[in-house]
């Protein structure tokens, strides 16, 4: 598999596995939320923080912003998604604040005026949300700023995945397996769980080979990223928040400051743990043999 390089750091199979803490929507149109976000994603050692950007008026219809939905922010769906869009104000202080903090962050643009306006920032990559997948004219916009692409797969079949990657060719690509449900907690644990289905990081590796692959993950829980992790998964990114009980649609989802404190850790471990498969007897193991081993 080939590399691919975002920021001072390479994504691929025989580096780190990149962690990035998907902040999204759950900084709650909040600033002082947002540092602390970031705060937390660097303290825990992930490699970026991601936001999503959109121009509201663009992407959806007036008929869908005019829903009725009762909000914080006002009682339509349009009051919400204008609360949640940060603008140049905004993301001037994300940038200057990440780079005081040392942590590389993008974002994901969901319609081409959002990449003109991230352009200005000079982000290290963009990535394709896995509902933008299927639009063409965006992805081909993005792909032509000639940064990397991060592609996420969630809602889509492989005839859609095949088509995506056909558009942005596989140079300076990383492809995410993603299921885009929200496993719900039960007395019987996670309902939907199967449809995480890792097993697809495999075949993603073998259609899309030499495209690093990871995983996207919107669950609660580290299990399947630290799984997907140990499936040679080049990249994981999580959802976050400071508490679960936050308001929004996203939180109940996200990783909670210890969680991704215990996830970064086991998944640093891991990569030194896999050590390098040469079989062999270690200095530290020729006491116990000399105790325990009657011959040989």
């Amino acid at each position: 598999m080939s590399t691919v390089r975002i920021g001072n750091r390479l994504v691929g199979p025989d580096q780190p596995c990149f962690i990035i803490g998907e902040i999204g929507i759950n900084h709650n149109g909040s600033l002082d939320l947002t540092r602390k976000l970031i705060d937390m994603a660097k303290n825990a050692g992930c490699d970026a923080v991601k936001f999503q950007k959109r121009t509201v008026d663009v992407v959806y219809t007036a008929e869908e912003l005019a829903k009725p939905r009762e909000t914080p922010f006002g009682s339509t769906n349009g009051d919400l998604k204008r609360a949640l869009e940060f603008g140049k104000k905004e993301y001037d202080e994300i940038d200057k604040y990440c780079n005081k903090v040392d942590i590389p962050w993008f974002a994901s643009p969901w319609d081409e005026a959002s990449v003109d306006f991230l352009e200005q920032y000079d982000p290290p990559c963009y990535k394709i949300a896995s509902a933008c997948l299927t639009d063409d004219g965006l992805i081909s916009y993005v792909r032509s700023k000639g940064r990397p692409i991060i592609l996420s797969t969630g809602m889509s079949n492989m005839n859609m995945i095949n088509h995506a990657v056909d558009i942005l060719g596989k140079n300076d690509l990383v492809i995410l397996h993603c299921t885009s449900v929200y496993p719900k907690v039960t007395s019987d644990g996670l309902e939907n769980l199967s449809m995480v289905n890792l097993e697809v990081i495999k075949e993603f590796r073998k259609l899309f080979n030499p495209v690093p692959i990871g995983y996207s993950s919107h669950l609660s829980g580290i299990m399947p990223v630290y799984a997907a992790a140990a499936k040679g998964a080049c990249m994981v990114e999580s959802h976050i928040t400071l508490e679960r009980a936050l308001w929004g649609s996203d939180q109940a989802s996200s990783l909670e400051p210890q969680q991704l404190i215990n996830l970064c850790r086991m998944i640093r471990e891991l990569k030194v743990a896999e050590g390098d498969g040469v079989k062999r007897i270690y200095p530290a193991e020729i006491e116990v043999m000399k105790k325990l081993r009657r011959k040989g």
